[in-house]
């Protein structure tokens, strides 16, 4: 199965101005439909009805994802285990250039929470969250073009219900809060959420997707840049990438960065969780 993850997001797309990962090649997304068969006769159309043939899907009908009981994290050393092991790929994981910002993991305990004015604020982590880190990364600036920064978290929580509500109130904080304040002198505005199960909306790589943009600012740096946030859940972990843009970055470039990262880190994901074939 992770092949087949790696393979069918081979590329980002933006939908109605969201990240969706998935890959188009091949006409894999189109709505299957065929004209006329060349190789009828016309006198076989006049005595008998055709019976319409769907075309073959190239994609899996379901995630395929068989986690082992056995290895479901039950404690928050084995959280801690499994959330190091999701985040081993690093920077690379985002491309050629990504490094390492200091520091580079949260504290531990660390816990963002947004407040009814819509600015986010350290909380404590619910009871139902076994572990949560992020790691902070950047490209940094160069030719001309300014430093990018992004994050990548994993959570893991004690059961799947508890990691499907995250995944219902991350939808919930856009719709209440479309500008957040991320710190001082850092906002976003404008924020779009869409959510979708596998299979739906381009969502090949895991059991739920939430997916954000909007329009990134910040003191000191000229302009408008993009945001990008995506969540993905499977089984009870949560991954997570987000991506603040900078001058000179293109919004494809920068979504695409994301893709790849948060595919790299479900495959780790499932590699451990899953039942040996």
């Amino acid at each position: 199965m992770s092949y087949v993850r790696l393979t069918h997001a081979c590329c980002a797309v933006l939908t109605g101005g969201l990240l969706l990962v998935g890959c188009s090649g091949g006409g894999g997304d189109g709505d299957g439909k065929r004209g006329p068969s060349s190789g009828t006769s016309p006198a076989a159309s006049a005595t008998t009805t055709a019976t319409p043939t769907a075309a073959p899907s190239p994609y899996p009908t379901a995630l395929g994802f068989d986690p082992d009981p056995a290895r479901a994290p039950r404690t928050r050393s084995d959280a801690v285990a499994l959330a190091r092991t999701v985040l081993s790929g690093g920077p690379g994981s985002w491309g050629p250039g990504y490094v390492e910002r200091k520091p580079y993991l949260s504290p531990e305990g660390y816990w963002p929470v947004l407040s009814e004015d819509c600015s986010w604020e350290t909380g404590t982590p619910p009871a139902s969250v076994l572990h949560s880190v992020t790691a902070y990364m950047e490209l940094p600036a160069e030719g001309g073009k300014g430093t990018v920064r992004v994050s990548a978290t994993v959570t893991v929580h004690r059961t799947e219900d508890a990691a499907d509500w995250e995944m219902a109130e991350t939808l919930e904080e856009v719709l209440r809060c479309p500008g957040q304040t991320l710190r001082d002198g850092e906002r976003i505005s404008g924020l779009m959420s869409l959510g979708n199960a596998y299979g739906v909306g381009g969502n090949r790589t895991a059991d739920d997707t939430v997916n954000e943009r909007g329009t990134y600012l910040k003191d000191g740096v000229p302009g408008e840049h993009y945001y990008g946030w995506s969540q993905s859940r499977l089984g009870q972990v949560t991954v997570a990438v987000s991506a603040k843009g900078a001058p000179g970055h293109t919004e494809s470039d920068l979504a695409t960065a994301m893709a790849q990262a948060s595919v790299a880190m479900l495959t780790r994901a499932e590699t451990a969780l899953e039942a040996e074939q």
